[in-house]
């Protein structure tokens, strides 16, 4: 990986996710969020935004192994620290 970007752009994209999952109950605003937040990161970092599917780029190819831990790793960060945002914030 030469840069850090597609880590930081993967960490955005499933903390935000994680968040509006937890956040909103309509599904078509979890869809249009989806959406956008795939607009933004797919040309930054593929938009996996999820470790299995991570682990299917990886599978097929399209991932390195390195890369995909990296990813696997960011991810599950990211959804972990949206759950502590979101149960700090509905105290």
């Amino acid at each position: 990986m030469k840069t850090v970007m597609p880590l930081l752009a993967e960490y955005l994209g499933t903390f935000l996710l994680t968040l509006a999952v937890l956040s909103l109950s309509n599904p078509l605003f979890l869809g249009i969020i989806f959406a956008v937040i795939l607009f933004l990161i797919l040309p930054v970092s593929g938009g996996c935004i999820n470790p299995a599917i991570s682990f299917a780029m990886y599978l097929k190819g399209k991932l390195g192994w390195k890369e995909c831990l990296y990813y696997i790793f960011i991810q599950l960060f990211a959804a972990g620290s949206s759950f502590y945002v979101f149960k700090w914030a509905t105290l």
